[in-house]
């Protein structure tokens, strides 16, 4: 994993608000092809890292680079044109209730790829619904929809452009358990589907070690541990292993009929 090249590079990245360091020297790779993520308690600066990475917040000190492309002092023409190539599944959905689903996936497509037909347009949308398991939801409204649901819409309008790179904010947020656990399944078959590079941002530790290739930790701004998963769940780190007891749920011991006697 380490001779793969990195589609994102974070080298000694450091973030302020005010009096307060959120990032702090942190220096990360995001090899092409394999899935990322980036954990940590609430706060500890994982949303300011995806803002980061698009440009949408410019780092204090330090250099990223997008496709091999120095965009710490780019143009907004130049980070546009990155921007294109990375789709995004937001925590919250971000859909537009005012649109059907359809009209909601399609919207990068209306945006940037113009010269697309109608007919190849509607081709796009369906195959994508159809991917995340939403054949025929072209026009449902936004509000007829569970949680879940909308995590599906979301990640197919991610999906539709066909990016190089998908970014997944929080991706299990407001879930219950098995609707997490089928959104995990979704990502894993979207990673097969499409070979792509996805970074996922995310406190939920139990379906992060089921789609990650490589791990890392954010705390108090700095990156403290940083791996394959494998390797990530066996770290001797303090932090890392005090991180993994409050969110790992151990497996539930087999009942014996006899012991209830």
């Amino acid at each position: 994993m380490a001779d793969v090249a990195p589609v994102i590079e974070l080298v000694d990245v450091t973030r302020r608000f005010g009096d307060t360091t959120v990032l702090d020297g942190v220096t990360l790779r995001f090899p092409a092809g394999l899935s990322t993520a980036i954990i940590g308690p609430s706060g500890v600066g994982k949303s300011v890292l995806l803002k980061v990475l698009v440009g949408l917040l410019r780092p204090d000190a330090g250099t990223v680079r997008l496709f091999g492309h120095d965009v710490t002092e780019a143009g907004e023409r130049d980070l546009y044109a990155a921007r294109r190539r990375i789709g995004m599944l937001f925590q919250d959905g971000a859909l537009f209730d005012s649109l059907t689903v359809g009209e909601n996936v399609a919207f990068p497509l209306d945006q940037h790829r113009r010269d697309l037909d109608p007919p190849e347009r509607d081709r796009r949308v369906a195959e994508k619904l159809e991917w995340v398991g939403l054949p025929g939801f072209e026009d449902r409204p936004i509000a007829s929809l569970s949680g879940g649901q909308r995590k599906r819409v979301g990640l197919a309008r991610a999906i539709v452009m066909e990016p190089e790179v998908v970014l997944f904010d929080e991706p299990n947020s407001g879930l219950d358990p098995f609707t997490a656990d089928q959104i995990d399944d979704l990502v894993l078959d979207m990673k097969r589907r499409l070979g792509i590079t996805f970074v996922i941002i995310s406190h939920d530790i139990v379906g992060t070690v089921k789609v990650a290739d490589l791990v890392g930790m954010l705390y108090e701004g700095r990156l403290v541990e940083y791996g394959p998963t494998a390797d990530f769940v066996r770290s001797r780190n303090p932090v890392v292993k005090s991180f993994l007891r409050r969110n790992l749920v151990p497996p539930v011991p087999s009942f014996d009929p006899g012991e209830a006697r």
